[in-house]
């Protein structure tokens, strides 16, 4: 019970790290055949990511859960792709015998998490092994790195992995800030929402939008007045620099277009270009 990471978007990324490993070549032969049935049951093509949870890992949930609301935080929804990443850490663990976060040959955490189908903003890790739930759930409540994740007001959803074997229970909590998957017109009709709440018209100028979304070059093709790009991973708000165009001036008419973020980061943003006139 001495693991626990957190990664954000690259904009702004902090690491919690304590790294531990054991390794024991009795353990790993001991552990072959149950890591053989396990796999043979997560990656089948029956598998998919509705995956059964056991009762350790509905344990572990509830616990986590008890322990936001006791101190009036919201519940962390459970989520399908973080669970199967977690699962597949776990067993990798065990089969390895080793408590690490990415272990030899696996991708990093941020990868892994992607490769399940995550979709995220940040996101953070525990992990532990240990005789029971509940000893696994107190250990990582006594430590202040485990206890900054579980009870991080910025996280919105976990998958929990608990697997049993010889040496005892691997436990994984895969947490993320869950970006939702917005088409593209419906995140420009969030950011849209918004501007029209602050007075401005819309623009019959949705294609220019669009295309200046896609560049990083300047205004082009279209007699806007001027343009600003932004990327952010919640269109429940404005950034502030479009805040403070707004504020600068009398609402107008504006034009907004999305397209998919640059960048070859796992983490998931949105990419907006408004154009005013």
């Amino acid at each position: 019970m001495r693991n626990s990471k957190f990664l954000r978007a690259p904009a702004g990324s902090f690491i919690f790290y304590f790294p531990a490993a054991v390794r024991n070549l009795e353990f790993l032969l001991a552990a072959a055949l149950f890591f053989a049935s396990a796999f043979l049951f997560l990656f089948s093509p029956n598998a998919n990511a509705q995956l059964p949870r056991n009762d350790s890992e509905l344990q572990l949930f509830e616990s986590l859960n008890r322990e936001r609301t006791a101190q009036g935080l919201s519940a962390l929804q459970w989520d399908a792709a973080l669970f199967k990443a977690a699962r597949k850490h776990a067993l990798l663990m065990l089969n390895l015998n080793m408590l690490e976060h990415q272990l030899p040959n696996e991708p990093t955490l941020e990868a892994r998490l992607a490769e399940a189908g995550a979709r995220f903003a940040a996101i953070a890790e525990n992990i532990a092994i240990g005789p029971d739930p509940q000893t696994i759930h107190n250990g990582w409540m006594k430590s202040p790195g485990h206890r900054k994740n579980m009870l991080d007001p910025r996280l919105t959803s976990i998958g929990i992995a608990a697997v049993r074997g010889p040496g005892g229970l691997y436990a994984v909590q895969d947490f993320s800030h869950f970006v939702p998957e917005l088409s593209v017109e419906q995140q420009e009709q969030k950011v849209i929402s918004l501007l029209t709440a602050r007075g401005f018209q819309l623009a019959a100028a949705t294609d220019s939008a669009r295309k200046t979304c896609t560049s990083d070059a300047g205004l082009s093709g279209t007699s806007a007045k001027s343009m600003m790009r932004f990327e952010a991973f919640d269109l429940n708000s404005l950034p502030e620099e479009i805040e403070r165009k707004i504020r600068s001036g009398p609402p107008g008419k504006v034009a907004v277009g999305a397209c998919h973020a640059i960048g070859t980061s796992s983490f998931s943003r949105y990419r907006i270009a408004l154009l005013f006139f």
